[in-house]
């Protein structure tokens, strides 16, 4: 199948199915804001692609990468917040368990990675920040910044991954 082919049929579907896929994201995550935030991932996990392959029913190849990443961000959510929960309650929070040389790796890794979001250009940084400090959504960042939806996603994924590197050593 050629790219460009498949390119103009997968912004067909996303344009025309966007509603119902929604609502497959939706009926996993009970939230209508993480499901857009959802589709709009999905498009841009199937755009990026790198390996083409014959797909014989597009629609229901799209709803099932849909329901599977909505699946992957509610095992993610769930587990984050058990892993979190007692924590942000303040019962199992106790800083005399971590030895002088952790609180100090700890201080570096922070260190390095605000040095990193230093060398953003600001509305990456801004739209990072955002996403994953201030728990907004992917379209109210989009909003906020007056940009769409995909370029966010590509902004935060350019930042954590410029994170990441910075954290690894390049």
């Amino acid at each position: 199948m050629d790219t460009q082919i498949w390119s103009a049929e997968l912004e067909d579907i996303f344009a025309n199915q966007r509603p119902r896929l929604c609502c497959v994201a939706a009926r996993v995550l009970g939230n209508a804001d993480q499901a857009d935030d959802v589709v709009q991932d999905a498009y841009l996990k199937i755009l990026e692609a790198t390996t083409l392959f014959e797909v014989k029913q597009p629609i229901s190849y799209v709803s099932r990468v849909v329901r599977n990443l909505a699946i992957d961000r509610c095992r993610r959510s769930a587990f984050e917040s058990t892993l979190f929960a007692k924590e942000e309650e303040g019962d199992i929070v106790s800083y005399a368990s971590f030895s002088p040389e952790v609180i100090a790796i700890d201080r570096q890794a922070l260190a390095q990675v605000v040095e990193a979001l230093d060398e953003l250009p600001e509305r990456t940084r801004r739209a990072f920040e955002l996403y994953r400090s201030g728990s907004h959504t992917q379209r109210e960042v989009a909003q906020q910044l007056g940009i769409s939806t995909t370029l966010v996603n590509f902004m935060i994924r350019d930042a954590l991954t410029h994170c990441r590197r910075s954290l690894n050593g390049r």
